[in-house]
């Protein structure tokens, strides 16, 4: 079964599923035009050192579900503010080297979802956490302080942005 075939009070916390419904949401919304619109752009573009995004269904489906909705949280958070959390990957569109570097550190591939946007109301790219899916729908948030683990799928890393939870800091093995 699709995540959008799910009923809402199945999927996300009450408090979850009143921001999303409060930023367009609604279970069965899918826009995969504007979603291919995306996976177009971001394939079309080439960063000057020659990288590439790489673009595959688990970052299409959180695009055509979640795609141009400004998520922010009610409250003050559990163990962080929530940031209000922008879904469009074209945030991250000059982040290709860097999101292939990431993926390649975690042995997977990395394609962009959104970013979190420090000031509210500020929808302009460039100041805040980009947020990242792999193709196992994994979600990860690069910014200033590092790269971070939001959730093993959109709904958890939904849950983590909503709520103010503390992300996970990826860190590297050195044994």
């Amino acid at each position: 079964m699709r995540a959008f075939d799910r009923t809402a009070s199945d999927r996300f916390p009450v408090a979850v599923e009143a921001a999303l419904r409060e930023s367009g949401w609604h279970p069965g919304r899918w826009d995969i035009r504007q979603a291919e619109v995306w996976a177009d752009g971001l394939r079309a573009h080439e960063s000057p050192g020659g990288h590439r995004h790489r673009v595959f269904p688990a970052a299409v489906e959180v695009w055509a579900e979640f795609g141009g909705l400004r998520i922010a949280g009610p409250g003050p958070g559990r163990q962080l503010a929530p940031t209000p959390f922008l879904v469009d990957p074209l945030c991250g569109l000059h982040l290709a080297r860097t999101l292939s570097d990431l993926g390649r550190a975690l042995g997977t591939e990395i394609c962009p979802l959104g970013e979190e946007s420090p000031e509210p109301g500020a929808d302009a790219p460039g100041g805040g956490r980009v947020v990242a899916v792999d193709p196992e729908g994994r979600v990860y948030g690069l910014d200033h302080t590092g790269d971070w683990f939001l959730g093993h799928s959109i709904d958890a890393a939904l849950v983590t942005l909503v709520t103010g939870g503390l992300p996970e800091r990826l860190t590297i093995d050195a044994g």
